[in-house]
């Protein structure tokens, strides 16, 4: 379990955040969209308990982008540093880019969503987690 809260940011440091509770899962995306917004085969992002997100510095910078269907993705517009996705529907239901975190955020992936859009330039690995043709189940 890692020490509360848990902290991180953007790659230029100026929007800084933290979370207050543990964070209830984590997993990979191979979703096109999420190929190209990080530029590579996979993201991975951690849900977090509703309401323990607190942006400490630059929610000015704080920008999103909001498809038509889908989560919007947060980033921060000075460095283009992704940060989050946020339901449309629910803005409470927000996953945490596991690359911002300051340390180690004591959870692990544990499935492996949209792999009907896998890069085939990078194959999946046979690492045993459950793997869903499109969104996660459950």
């Amino acid at each position: 379990m890692a020490r509360l809260p848990l902290t991180g940011g953007c790659l230029c440091g100026k929007v800084r955040y933290e979370i207050s509770k543990p964070l209830v899962s984590a997993g990979y995306c191979h979703c096109t969209r999420c190929q190209r917004r990080t530029g590579t085969a996979v993201s991975a992002s951690a849900r977090i308990a509703p309401g323990s997100l607190r942006i400490l510095s630059g929610e000015e910078l704080i920008k999103a982008w909001r498809p038509p269907d889908g989560f919007a993705k947060l980033f921060c517009s000075n460095c283009g540093g992704a940060l989050w996705s946020q339901s449309q529907e629910d803005p409470e239901v927000i996953s945490v880019r596991l690359g911002t975190f300051d340390t180690d955020p004591g959870i692990r992936p544990s499935a492996r969503a949209y792999v009907s859009c896998a890069a085939p330039w990078e194959p999946i690995p046979d690492d045993g987690l459950p793997r869903f043709p499109e969104a996660r189940k459950g």
